[in-house]
């Protein structure tokens, strides 16, 4: 019974954490080129809508995949399932980077664009913005697809 609940747990914390990976890694393969090829106003609108709605939406979606994700590494921990939680913990400091690089280069840089999507005042340096955000979506797809990895093995592992 422990084993499907620990496989359960991984289970939902892939799924949720699956949403922020593509997302990102859309925005890694897809929305870095079109925000490219746009001049600076209709860029940083488009952005500034688009963390709009992502950062009242997503937060749910992330903090499930992290809950989820923790309550894995728990449970296998205490029930014996050593290997399992040693997957689910590789996936939670995986999660906590992803949080800390979200927090400290991408979230400042949402505000700003939805403020000025909102507003219509686009910052005179909208074009550095969006390429510091983009300088590190590679580096939290490849942190959310180790999450993810290693959230398969645990449940591999239970």
């Amino acid at each position: 019974m422990l084993t499907t609940v620990i496989q359960l747990l991984a289970i939902v914390a892939v799924l949720a954490n699956a949403v922020v990976y593509g997302t990102d890694t859309l925005a890694a393969l897809v929305m870095r080129s079109v925000h490219a090829e746009l001049d600076d106003r209709t860029m940083t609108i488009t952005a500034g809508w688009g963390h709009y709605y992502a950062d009242k939406r997503m937060p749910m979606v992330g903090i499930s995949g992290v809950v989820t994700a923790v309550a894995t590494t728990l449970i296998a921990a205490i029930g014996g399932h050593f290997a399992a939680a040693i997957a689910a913990g590789i996936a939670v400091l995986a999660l906590v980077s992803w949080l800390g690089v979200y927090v400290r280069v991408a979230k400042p840089i949402n505000a700003v664009q939805t403020t000025a999507a909102q507003t219509g005042i686009i910052p005179p340096n909208a074009r550095a913005l969006q390429e510091k955000w983009d300088s590190v979506v590679n580096g939290r797809v490849a942190l959310q697809f180790a999450a993810i990895t290693a959230l398969c093995a645990a449940i591999a592992l239970a």
